[in-house]
C-alpha cells in the first residue's frame, strides 16, 4: 500500500477517534453540569426552607398565586382560592381573587368600603389580621357595622388598581372607595417576561437576584431615589397613565354615588420625607386641583430614628405590623367622617 494512502487512512481514523473523544468529553461536562444544577437546586431549597429571601418569596407569589387577567390594563390577578406561606406568614385568597374573607355581592346594612392598592395594601409580609385594612374594619365596626373589601394586589400600579376595581369592584356597590397611593405607582404596567418559566428554579432566581444586586452596588445605573423621582418627570408615561386612571376613577365614583378618597402612603427609606417631598407634594397638588379628597402620610414616621424598625425584614422595606397599625390609626378619622352615600 502506498505511503500516501496509508497516511490518509491514518488521518481519517484519527479524526474519528478525536471526534468520539470530544463527544464523550462534552457529554461528561453536560452530565456534571446537570448534576451540579440538580444538587444546587436541592441545596438552595433546603436553605430557603429555613431562611426567608424577599426576592424568592416575590417570585413564588408571582408563579403560584397570580394568573393572567386577560386584560392588558390589569395585567395579572390573584388565583381564586389559592393559599401558601409567604415571608413566613399565611396568605389566603378568596373565591373572587382577593386577600380577604368572603363578602357577599349583595349588600346588607353594613357601610361598605373598597380599598384599592398594591402590595402595601395587600399586606405583604404581615398576617391578614395585622393589616391596616383588617384593623380599620374592626375599629370602625365598633361604632357602626362596616365592611372593608381589600382589592390590594402585589406589583400593581394605579392604572391596574383602577382597572381591577372597574372589573371586579363595582358589583359590590361600595359606599366609598379609598385608593392607597405609593410612590412607585407611577410605573408603567410591565409586560410579562418571556423567560418567566425560569422562576421555577429557585437556584436561578436566587443567584440572578444577587448578581443584579452586585451589579447595582458596584456599577449603579441609578439609585432608588433617582429612579422614583424620574417616574414623575415631565412626559413620563406611567405618571400620565396614573393621573388618567385617577380621573377615570373620580368620574366613575361620581356617576355611581361613591365617595372617593386617596391616601398617600409613606416611603419607608425616607421617613422624614426629605428626598421625595417634591414627589409627594406634586401628587397631592394634582389631587387637590382635581377635587379629590386626600390624606398625605408621607411624614407619618418622621420621628423614627431607625426606619428599619418599620420594615418586614432587613432587605424588605414593606411596612411591618407596627407600621400597619400606625397607618390604621392615622386614617381612622379620615375614613370615619365620610358621609354615608347609599344608592
Amino acid at each position: 500500500m502506498p505511503d500516501s494512502v496509508r497516511f490518509a487512512r491514518s488521518r481519517a481514523g484519527g479524526g474519528a477517534v478525536n471526534t468520539g473523544e470530544a463527544i464523550k468529553r462534552l457529554l461528561a461536562v453536560l452530565m456534571a453540569l446537570g448534576l451540579f444544577l440538580v444538587l444546587g437546586e436541592v441545596l438552595i431549597r433546603v436553605y430557603l426552607g429555613f431562611n426567608i429571601a424577599y426576592d424568592i418569596e416575590m417570585t413564588r407569589y408571582a408563579l403560584y398565586m397570580k394568573q393572567d387577567a386577560g386584560d392588558p390594563r390589569v395585567g395579572h390577578v390573584h388565583r381564586p382560592n389559592s393559599a401558601m406561606r409567604l415571608m413566613g406568614v399565611p396568605v389566603e385568597i378568596n373565591s373572587d381573587g382577593l386577600r380577604d374573607k368572603e363578602y357577599p355581592v349583595e349588600r346588607g346594612d353594613a357601610y361598605r368600603i373598597a380599598f384599592l392598592g398594591d402590595s402595601l395594601t395587600f399586606g405583604w409580609g404581615v398576617k391578614q389580621e395585622e393589616t391596616f385594612q383588617y384593623l380599620l374594619e374592626e375599629k370602625l365596626s365598633e361604632t357602626r357595622p362596616t365592611e372593608i373589601i381589600n382589592f390590594g394586589t402585589g406589583n400593581y400600579n394605579t392604572a391596574q388598581e383602577v382597572g381591577l376595581f372597574l372589573a371586579k369592584g363595582l358589583k359590590y356597590r361600595p359606599d366609598e372607595v379609598v385608593l392607597f397611593y405609593f410612590i412607585n405607582d407611577a410605573e408603567v404596567t410591565p409586560a410579562k417576561s418571556k423567560l418567566w418559566f425560569l422562576g421555577y428554579s429557585e437556584l436561578i432566581s436566587f443567584y440572578w437576584s444577587r448578581i443584579n444586586s452586585l451589579k447595582d452596588r458596584y456599577a449603579p445605573s441609578q439609585d432608588f431615589a433617582g429612579y422614583y423621582s424620574a417616574l414623575y418627570a415631565e412626559g413620563q408615561p406611567g405618571w400620565k397613565e396614573a393621573r388618567a386612571a385617577l380621573l377615570e376613577l373620580k368620574e366613575t365614583c361620581r356617576e355611581s354615588g361613591i365617595r372617593l378618597r386617596v391616601v398617600l402612603l409613606p416611603e419607608l427609606h425616607d421617613t422624614r420625607n426629605e428626598i421625595f417631598a417634591g414627589v409627594y407634594g406634586g401628587v397631592a397638588e394634582f389631587l387637590g386641583q382635581n377635587g379629590i379628597e386626600h390624606l398625605n402620610l408621607a411624614r407619618l414616621f418622621e420621628a423614627r430614628a431607625n426606619p428599619m424598625e418599620l420594615w418586614v425584614s432587613y432587605d424588605d422595606a414593606h411596612p411591618n405590623a407596627i407600621a400597619h397599625r400606625a397607618v390604621a390609626e392615622s386614617i381612622a378619622e379620615f375614613v370615619a367622617t365620610t358621609e354615608q352615600v347609599r344608592r
